[in-house]
Order: C-alpha cells, then sequence, then structure tokens
C-alpha cells in the first residue's frame, strides 16, 4: 500500500528571481557614494585678486592724474609749446570783490603799441594758446593785440584758498585728524608735548572749527566783465577793438553795454544766437566721462574733431588736453558754464541804444555744417548794421585758418577812423615842483628843471609793481 502524504510549502518549487530585488527590512542598502568635491584653485583666487588689484590700482592713478598738482611740477611737466607760449606773456592781478583775495590773470601781447589796439576773448575750454597763430598774425599785420585766459582757464588762477566753517560730527573730524596728518606730521601732539609739557587742546579747537579748502573760481558773466574792464584798465588799451570768441560774448555782453565808451568795435567769430559754445561741456562734467576725455589723447581728440574743429594738429590737440585738465580747471570750466546767461538773446543785445554806433563784424565758418550757416544767418538777421563774413574754418578756427581771420580782423580794424587817444601828462610830484617854483623865483630855473626832470625820470622808472611769477619760476611779470 502506498502512503501519500502532503510536500510542505519549502517544497513548492521556487520563483524565479527578479532582476531587482527589493531588499527586506532586516538588509539595509547600503547609503550612494556622494561624487568628489571640488578642490579649490588656489590659482583661480590670486588671478581674481589680481585682476582686482589692478582694476583699483588703475582707477587710484587715473583718479590721481587728475587732482591738482604742485604748480611748479605741473608746469615743469608741460609740453615744449605750452612752455614757450607762457615765456613770451605777463600775468596781471585783477579783483572781482573788494573783500576777496585778487588772483593773477595771464596775458599774450604782440604788435606795436602806438597802433590800433585789440582784445581777444576766448571761450570756454579754451586759452590764448589757441590764439597764438593769430596773436602773430595781427601783429605781423601792424595791430597792437592782446590776449588773455579766462579766470580757470589757461594759465591764469584756476582755484582760490578759502577758510571755511569745518562741519561736525564724526566724519568731520576724521577729516580734520586727516588733514592735520597730511600737514604737521604724525607725532605733532607728540612733539608738543615734549616741548611744552601739556597737550594743545587750544590750538586743535580753534583749527577744528576752521579749515582752508581750495575751490575752483566759478565766475559769473558779472565778474568776468570786471575782469575784462581791470585787464584793460591796467595795460592802457581803451578804447579797444574787441573779438570775442565762441561762448564769450554771453560773459562780457553786459559790460560792452555798460562801458560802449571804452569800446571802439566788436568782431565776433562763430558766437551762436544763444552764446552756447561750441565744447560740450556736460564731458567735462559726468564722472566717468570727463576722466575719459582728458585722460586719452585719443578719446579728447575726437570731442574736439565732432564738436569745435578738425584741422587742429595732435601735438596742439594734446597742448589744449593738459591745460584743460591742469590744476583742476575743468570744476571751474564747468562751473562758469553753468553760471552763463542762457536766456541771452543777441538781437535784443544788439539792437540796444548803446550799440548802434558801434561799428560790428560777424565771423563765420562756411564749410562747419549746414546747420551751423543757416545758424550764421540769423546772427546775420539779428545784427543787420554788421558785416558778415564767412572763413574756411571750424568753430575753432584760430588754428586751421588763423591768416585768414587774423587778416578779417586786421582789414576790419583798420578800415574804421583811427582811434585819436588823449595823452595824460604825468603829474609832477610836489616836491619837484615846489623846487621849480622856488628855482623861477631866483632865477635859476634852467639848473633846477634839469634836476627836476632827473628826478622825474627816476620816478616814473621806478613805477610799477612787479608781480611774481605764479609758478615760482623766476619769470615776474607785473604791470
Amino acid at each position: 500500500m502506498v502512503i501519500i502524504t502532503e510536500e510542505e510549502d519549502n517544497q513548492k518549487p521556487h520563483p524565479k528571481p527578479s532582476p531587482n530585488p527589493k531588499p527586506t527590512s532586516s538588509s539595509k542598502p547600503s547609503p550612494p557614494s556622494k561624487p568628489p568635491q571640488n578642490v579649490p584653485n588656489p590659482f583661480a583666487f590670486w588671478f581674481y585678486f589680481t585682476i582686482t588689484v589692478s582694476i583699483i590700482t588703475f582707477f587710484f592713478i587715473s583718479f590721481s592724474s587728475l587732482s591738482p598738482q604742485d604748480p611748479k611740477s605741473w608746469f615743469l611737466s608741460l609740453p615744449t609749446s605750452l612752455r614757450q607760449h607762457y615765456s613770451k606773456g605777463r600775468t596781471v592781478k585783477v579783483q572781482t570783490h573788494p573783500d576777496q583775495s585778487p588772483f593773477e590773470v595771464f596775458t599774450a601781447e604782440k604788435g606795436v603799441t602806438e597802433s590800433e589796439k585789440v582784445i581777444i576773448v576766448h571761450g570756454l575750454g579754451l586759452s590764448s594758446f589757441g590764439f597764438r597763430k593769430i596773436i602773430e598774425a595781427l601783429g605781423a599785420r601792424g595791430v597792437h593785440v592782446v590776449a588773455f585766459d579766462l579766470p580757470g582757464n589757461g594759465f591764469s588762477d584756476k582755484s582760490k584758498e578759502e577758510i571755511e566753517e569745518n562741519p561736525g560730527g564724526f566724519f568731520g573730524r576724521l577729516r580734520f585728524v586727516v588733514s592735520e596728518i597730511q600737514e604737521k606730521g604724525l607725532f605733532w601732539a607728540f612733539d608738543e608735548i615734549v616741548a611744552t609739557g601739556q597737550v594743545p587742546f587750544e590750538e586743535i579747537e580753534a583749527r577744528a572749527m576752521k579749515r582752508k579748502v581750495v575751490k575752483p573760481i566759478e565766475l559769473g558773466p558779472g565778474e568776468i566783465g570786471k575782469v575784462l574792464g581791470q585787464v584793460i584798465e591796467t595795460m592802457g588799451l581803451a578804447p579797444v577793438h574787441l573779438v570775442l570768441h565762441d561762448s564769450a560774448l554771453g560773459m562780457v555782453s553786459n559790460w560792452v553795454l555798460e562801458n560802449v565808451k571804452s569800446v571802439r568795435s566788436v568782431t565776433l567769430i562763430d558766437t551762436g544766437s544763444k552764446s552756447v559754445g561750441a565744447l560740450p561741456l556736460w564731458a567735462l562734467e559726468v564722472p566717468l566721462v570727463r576722466e575719459l576725455v582728458l585722460g586719452v589723447s585719443y578719446a579728447h581728440a575726437l570731442l574736439i574733431r565732432m564738436s569745435c574743429s578738425r584741422g587742429v594738429g595732435g601735438a596742439d590737440l594734446d597742448a589744449h588736453r593738459v591745460l584743460l585738465k591742469g590744476r583742476d580747471g575743468t570744476k571751474a570750466i564747468v562751473g562758469m558754464g553753468k553760471k552763463l546767461n542762457h536766456s541771452f538773446d543777441i538781437a535784443e543785445w544788439g539792437g540796444s541804444d548803446g550799440l548802434k554806433g558801434v561799428p560790428m563784424q560777424v565771423l563765420w565758418s562756411g564749410s562747419w555744417s549746414k546747420e551751423w550757416s543757416e545758424e550764421g544767418h540769423r546772427v546775420a538777421n539779428a545784427l543787420p548794421k554788421a558785416t558778415f563774413v564767412t572763413h574756411s574754418g571750424g568753430r575753432w578756427p584760430q588754428e586751421d585758418a588763423a591768416d585768414e581771420v587774423a587778416g578779417h580782423i586786421a582789414n576790419f580794424v583798420t578800415s574804421l577812423p583811427a582811434t585819436v587817444r588823449k595823452v595824460q601828462e604825468e603829474p609832477i610830484p610836489e616836491r619837484v615842483q615846489k623846487l621849480l617854483d622856488e628855482a623861477e623865483q631866483s632865477g635859476h630855473h634852467g639848473h633846477v628843471h634839469g634836476h627836476g626832470h632827473e628826478d622825474h625820470s627816476h620816478n616814473v622808472h621806478g613805477a610799477g609793481a612787479g608781480y611774481p611769477d605764479p609758478y615760482g619760476l623766476g619769470h615776474g611779470h607785473g604791470w
């Protein structure tokens, strides 16, 4: 007999294993291995560090190069052409306010002093250096010509020192401490303690309340008119033929109206109806653009050739750039530009009663652009009694059309009736007059008069104050 028994569950056929068996609760899978982390590269750090330091150094050098320099060091670094121009000129002192110190104005002069006298006033951003060729050409044509640098431009003073209240607070005191260290040294207070036995609290407090600051000379039209009048008076030019270029009319228009008797004629060179200058002053005001224009020769040349003149050579352009940025002159120029009368009306000015008898001439660029030629016709219509003449140069024609412009000025000036000047005799000193009177009474007039004449001549040669050279180079100028 056969006994049939049931098989246990373990005797059942095993299913096929799955390719990815699920882990049981008793056996936990091992965590997946993490990808290897990137190891810091020291070369990358030093690369970015070097780039950062280089950029900071570049901007530091750029900004420091635009900061005011020592006048003597600045002068010695100038191109030869600028130094030669300065050596041919003189400085005179002017004062716009009685309670302020006078400042120096540079002048360039050429020609016979007995001839017709012409004074050139340049526009903003220029100087007498830009008119040196016209000065030479006018002098060669028998005209006595003077060009001067407006304050804040060229070789004239561009800044002034003032005393103002020191601002309080932490930053104000910090600036004061820094200025004290720069001026007197780090151990100044310690030296005072050793010398006197006490801390100089009173002196420190007095100096902390007030400080000396250097501010740019930003003159308005009224003050610029005073400068023009003082230059004319000091150099004995009145009555004078005025040559006003670019934005100069807007700066001295009121002075002309108030001093018509001192004006023999007026010549306008590319002066717009609103007396706005050719040089875009915003390029000297916006920080990054300013550093680019003044620091890079190519950028400055591009700006001038696009807006002012296409005929200026590279060396002359660079000389203009050096004068423009030197001794913090851009701040003064921008400040003066903001104070111009932008509502100036040339038709109203030219039609005023005081100017009816003043001869006028308008010299205009006929090749700069169509828009500028149309502006010239508007100026000619606003001044119907003025002679209108075109030239072949740009809006700054004194470089590329100097002989042509000088010829027009000389022809216009010499075509007018000759100027009659009253020669004022110098008064005889009181003690000399007394000797003459005594000699006349005693009958020895001739003998004493000789002594008096000799003494009088000595007085004339001794007159006149000589002003020291502003750059300390021993080239004294004065009037």
